[in-house]
């Protein structure tokens, strides 16, 4: 199965770059062998910026030029996929032992779906940039070939491609293999001199002139230059102070990221030694353009963390980094604009230099502390196929996954959302469908709310500020509370309002809806965006961040209702469960009031918060975990504030070797 996955992602990748039309594909590349590229005119390489390839790498390329020229597109995609599945399968061989059956079987697959999506292929291929090869003459230098020599030389072929690939020469020096890093070097100087004697203006330019390549393609403060040059000019330096903090920095990056490599490798951890290498390569470099920060994925292979609920946090940090843009990652604050506009360098750093990455010699290599996980709760239903893995955890997530995974779904309801749209005649028309039900129903009470609230000006005022402020804050309170004092509580509430969420976003695409505000004809008055003019087409889209039709189900009555339920259940004090209750009456008062939603939204926003919390119910359990048999004498805790007295399975210890050579428990 994750190998037709594989297929479907580089079938989709293909069709991705070649539906792109003839002058917006494989953009470099076309600028490089294109019937007007660099490598077919007479003049210097870099006469203009469009080629930011060393010197060897153009000498390579020209005479391929040409039959590059007559399959552009296909051959090279095809082709550039071909190394992706190579660099997968190597990587995955690559992994430090001792290896599981299960994940030697899983590996490669898996490898080469994260490669797929990664930001650094996506753009190398639609591009059509080379930087898959260093990265993969690497791989292949240190764990396919043999001996001294053919690692050198592959080590130094790629370097002649990307310069700061020589760094790995000096990682060989450290580990104590003196005749590769000599040859690595020595290749590296043999291919430079060579490009240099066939062209010697262009290596001047390239080497002396661009100091390396720095001052070619686009500027070097631009964002997609993830660099520690580049976030040095971002954040206001420049000339000499930039220049000589930037060559410091990057020493002391060099001499940290490179002496952990050494250890990691003599700890038997080549893979991850590689993978801090290549992340100091990325942060040294004048220039790491996105295509070129494939490294920073390979840090996935190591393990940090010896509880088993912190083990997934780094892969997941990387993974998500390097698959996801930082406007996904990170909200549209100011004050996080630099963690932002810098989070490919700052995940690289943090590989290098101050992630601290288990030793295979740890205790907690193979078996990390196992979370707290609750008993089987023998009141579930038992005819209901319950997923055999999910099982209750008592412990409390990790704060920082959490907040990832919390601004990914976050993110991605969002551009749901704005997608699920069909037009405002659909709208309009499902708008008189849910009117006319509510008239027949009798419950058609939104044009009487909307006038009687217009002609009050405080309580209009209160429920516009109601509408507009607490639809976020509330629920975000209510986790953030749960996280701290009541952790098993706060997973199973928060599976609960992500179901409910996920069903909403298929009521949005399946059924567009204009709210009341939005049906012409009606008389309803908009107290929270002003009066709308129907006369101009576009007259819904009032800012380009949300979808107006997204009316069914109700949101904001759904997650207020959810926090309703949540501090019913849990709330210790008999005064704060019925002042939880008030938040979901006074929005469903808001949203009607303002003429944002039909009454009928409100009952498709609690249908979902109910099955919510069904779903949440049969996967997990009750809320309440059934205690397992206790003695007669013992007296049950009432106090909802008191932990829950669960049934945990008892882990015995491992037996371990004594000092003497013999085994103990």
């Amino acid at each position: 199965m994750l190998w037709l996955v594989v297929a479907a992602l580089a079938v989709r990748q293909m069709a991705v770059v070649l539906r792109q039309p003839p002058g917006e594909r494989l953009t470099d590349l076309e600028t490089w062998i294109g019937e007007n590229g660099v490598l077919h005119v007479t003049g210097s390489l870099y006469d203009s910026d469009r080629f930011t390839g060393t010197p060897f790498a153009g000498l390579v390329l020209k005479p391929l030029a040409r039959a590059a020229e007559q399959n552009l597109g296909v051959v090279w995609t095809f082709g550039s996929l071909l190394l992706v599945a190579a660099l997968g399968i190597v990587a995955a061989r690559a992994l430090p032992g001792p290896v599981s059956r299960r994940t030697a079987l899983l590996a490669a697959p898996v490898a080469i779906s994260l490669l797929m999506v990664s930001l650094p292929v996506r753009n190398a291929l639609y591009l059509g940039q080379t930087s898959i090869l260093p990265v993969l003459l690497v791989l292949l230098g240190c764990f396919v070939v043999r001996g001294e020599r053919a690692p050198g030389l592959l080590i130094g072929l790629a370097a002649a491609l990307q310069p700061t690939v020589l760094l790995f020469a000096v990682l060989f020096r450290l580990t104590g293999r003196r005749r590769a890093a000599v040859t690595g070097g020595a290749a590296f100087a043999a291919c430079t001199a060579l490009a240099w004697a066939v062209m010697p203006g262009d290596s001047w330019t390239y080497w002396v002139h661009h100091v390396a390549g720095a001052g070619l393609g686009g500027t070097a403060d631009g964002l997609a230059n993830q660099s520690l040059h580049g976030a040095l000019l971002r954040s206001g330096l420049a000339g000499p102070l930039e220049i000589a903090l930037y060559v410091v920095l990057a020493a002391a990056v060099c001499f940290l990221g490179l002496r952990r490599a050494a250890r990691y490798a003599g700890d038997g951890q080549l893979l991850l030694a590689v993978a801090v290498t290549g992340c100091v390569a990325v942060a040294v470099s004048p220039t790491a353009w996105q295509h070129q920060l494939l490294w920073v994925l390979l840090a996935v292979v190591g393990r940090v963390g010896k509880r088993a609920s912190d083990r997934l946090v780094w892969p997941a940090v990387v993974v998500l980094v390097l698959t996801l843009p930082g406007t996904v990652l990170l909200p549209n604050i100011e004050a996080v604009f630099p963690v932002r506009d810098n989070v490919l360098l700052i995940v690289a750093l943090a590989a290098a230099c101050a992630v601290p990455f288990l030793p295979r010699t740890s205790e907690h290599w193979q078996h990390p502390v196992p979370a707290d996980r609750a008993a089987p709760v023998p009141a579930r239903w038992s005819r209901v196929p319950l997923l055999p893995f999910w099982r209750r955890v008592l412990s409390r997530p990790n704060l920082l996954l959490e907040l990832l995974l919390i601004r990914v779904v976050y993110s991605a309801y969002a551009h749901v959302r704005l997608a699920a749209t069909a037009g405002r005649a659909t709208a309009e028309h499902h708008g008189r469908q849910i009117h006319s039900i509510e008239q027949w129903l009798h419950i058609d009470i939104e044009h009487w709310a909307n006038q009687a609230v217009v002609n009050i000006g405080r309580l209009r005022g209160f429920f516009d500020y109601y509408y507009s402020t607490f639809h976020f804050i509330v629920p975000l309170v209510i986790l953030g509370v749960l996280y701290v004092r009541r952790p098993a509580d706060y997973r199973w509430a928060r599976s609960t309002i992500g179901f409910a969420t996920l069903l909403a976003l298929v009521g949005f695409w399946l059924y567009p809806l204009a709210p009341p505000r939005l049906m012409p004809g009606l008389g309803f008055i908009d107290t929270v965006h002003g009066v709308q003019d129907f006369a101009k087409p576009d007259y819904g889209s009032l800012t380009e961040m949300t979808n107006q039709y997204a009316a069914m189900p109700s949101l904001h009555f759904g997650w207020s209702l959810w926090c309703g339920v949540v501090v019913f259940l849990l709330a210790p004090k008999a005064w704060t469960k019925v002042l939880g209750l008030l938040h979901p009456l006074f929005t469903v008062s808001a949203i009607i009031a303002t003429a944002n939603h039909w009454v009928l939204d409100a009952v498709g926003g609690a249908a979902v918060v109910a099955l919510g919390f069904g779903l949440t119910h049969l996967l997990a359990g009750p809320r309440k975990l059934r205690p397992a048999a206790v003695p007669a004498a013992a007296k049950p805790q009432d106090d909802l504030a008191a932990p829950l007295p669960v049934q945990v399975p008892v882990q015995m210890p491992r037996a371990t070797d004594d000092p003497v050579g013999g085994k103990q428990l």
